[in-house]
């Protein structure tokens, strides 16, 4: 996916173009380059190509995972026939494409039923809360997420035990019909479900009574997730084959976790860094102190410097968060607050009037010379 081109460029389109625009420049682009239009050498490898980036580009999820990931971290999310799945050619097209899949991928692949193709099942999303602890060690958690299975009862065929489905005696079991229709592009077979079976090539005659002849069935799983150290706030972890079963013998869909990294009370996290807000009196700025600090591996002596200023920043090396899939770890950056007490003693008014007076710098009811 890398070495491909940026879709928008394909399209000759700009990155905030809205779906007709995309969906107009496709279709002229469509028109120059159809195969059954255009013989020249090249033209299908550039048909296929702008049909790649059309069927991203006008999927407002798949798309705003592109922008986000690029080909890429985009190629890691989807197949190549997730690419095109549920992309709306027919529109375009008037259905004189067919079955899209039969194009890109040659008509092959698995069926199920009576000769139909297998889908596959739908992909799901689940959200994981995770600490910065959990963040800085790596962890497996455990979550329950509700998903379609095959019903256990018939084994997923929708019909009653000791019987089975039987072909379609409409579409002789295929889950498809056909009719020629002519268009722009000349004439094309148009394949659609048969309005008989709904595409399904089969009928059942005794339905399973759990799943009611759909052959699946709602069920609630538990499953272990691994979290990598040093992942992301709002990170998703793609977990293959976890999502719902599919209704015709194709391919389970996938699970994908979203990752929530809770906020910590005595951390900020800036990538693989850590902030943590120290504050220390006026005195021990002025003079210099040695303070414990947290840390996620727990406390460490940090040296104030006589003098430290407000803002000030100490870094302890190697005291944040490890980076995702290695490479060492970020730091612990200490900010420097000088806290201010807001009421004082009459012996604290006194040293600080010292304090003023000895440093030649005026104060509320007392006047000395300006420095």
């Amino acid at each position: 996916m890398s070495g491909k081109r940026d879709y928008y460029e394909v399209l000759g389109v700009q990155k905030g173009s809205t779906k007709d625009q995309i969906k107009d420049a496709y279709r002229k682009l469509a028109m120059q380059y159809h195969p059954d239009r255009n013989k020249s050498p090249g033209a299908e490898e550039k048909f296929k190509e702008i049909s790649e980036a059309y069927a991203v580009l006008s999927d407002d999820q798949k798309r705003g995972q592109y922008d986000n990931l690029g080909h890429a971290g985009f190629s890691q999310q989807y197949s190549a026939e997730d690419i095109f799945r549920g992309a709306d050619f027919e529109s375009i097209f008037g259905g004189g494409l067919g079955d899209i899949f039969d194009f890109f991928f040659g008509g092959g692949g698995m069926r199920g039923g009576y000769g139909r193709r297998a889908s596959r099942g739908n992909d799901l999303l689940a959200e994981l809360e995770v600490t910065l602890e959990e963040v800085a060690r790596g962890t497996e958690k455990e979550i329950q997420t509700p998903r379609t299975e095959r019903c256990a009862t018939c084994g997923g065929t929708g019909a009653a035990p000791g019987t089975s489905p039987k072909p379609c005696s409409r579409c002789g079991g295929t889950g498809q019909v056909q009719r020629v229709i002519s268009s722009g592009f000349g004439r094309f077979v148009q394949v659609t479900p048969c309005p008989a079976c709904r595409g399904a090539g089969s009928t059942i005659e005794t339905p399973c009574r759990d799943c009611r002849g759909s052959g699946m069935q709602r069920a609630k799983r538990r499953i272990a997730v691994k979290v990598p150290a040093g992942i992301g706030d709002d990170a998703q972890l793609r977990l293959r084959g976890e999502g719902d079963a599919s209704p015709n013998g194709g391919p389970p869909g996938d699970l994908y976790v979203q990752v929530r990294v809770l906020p910590h009370p005595s951390f900020k996290r800036d990538g693989a860094n850590l902030i943590y807000d120290l504050s220390v009196g006026a005195p021990q700025a002025a003079l210099g102190a040695d303070i414990d600090v947290p840390t996620l591996e727990g406390a460490q002596p940090v040296s104030i410097a006589a003098g430290t200023q407000p803002g000030t920043i100490i870094k302890l090396r190697g005291k944040g968060l490890p980076r995702l899939n290695g490479f060492g770890k970020g730091d612990l950056m200490v900010r420097v607050n000088v806290a201010i007490p807001e009421r004082l003693t009459s012996r604290q008014r006194e040293l600080y009037e010292a304090l003023a007076k000895e440093s030649n710098m005026s104060v509320k009811g007392r006047r000395f010379m300006g420095i």
